[in-house]
């Protein structure tokens, strides 16, 4: 709980930017279980959060670093969790919208046609100022279906 003012300093900051979405600090504690930090010296440097949206799927959201921190891997061991984490689920399909398509390449995400997305995943379009230029990317990474366990 203690870590929601900074992880909203972060998102606001790359939201004023126009990288991203703003979050409330309601919508924060609300969903603070879906969230990934990075700490330095007790310090929140990078956030990232994994919000499930269905039984196969979910999705990378928020994900922010720190401007001194930024290209210094903190985003890419974000990323790394939120798919560990989706992994542990059994979720087989993780994706974002984003403005960093290269990031999400280089981890092996592919762009697809935002269309091809569930309707459910545009529930966040309502709030953004944007959405009718809207300008991000939907990329996808299927991930492999847990190996069936051989005891029962």
């Amino acid at each position: 709980m203690a870590d929601v003012p900074a992880i909203h300093g972060l998102i606001t900051h790359h939201a004023e930017l126009g990288r991203m979405l703003f979050r409330s600090r309601a919508d924060l504690y609300e969903h603070l279980r879906d969230f990934f930090v990075c700490e330095e010296d007790g310090r929140v440097i990078g956030c990232c959060g994994v919000e499930l949206v269905w039984r196969d799927l979910a999705e990378v959201k928020s994900l922010a670093v720190a401007e001194e921190c930024r290209g210094t891997g903190v985003g890419s061991a974000l990323l790394r969790a939120a798919e560990a984490e989706a992994r542990r689920l059994g979720i087989t399909r993780l994706f974002a919208l984003t403005r960093e398509q290269r990031l999400f390449e280089k981890f092996g995400y592919r762009v697809v046609p935002k269309e091809t997305l569930p309707h459910k995943v545009w529930t966040d379009c309502i709030r953004c100022p944007v959405q009718a230029a809207c300008d991000e990317i939907a990329v996808v990474l299927d991930l492999p279906e847990p190996a069936a366990s051989a005891g029962g």
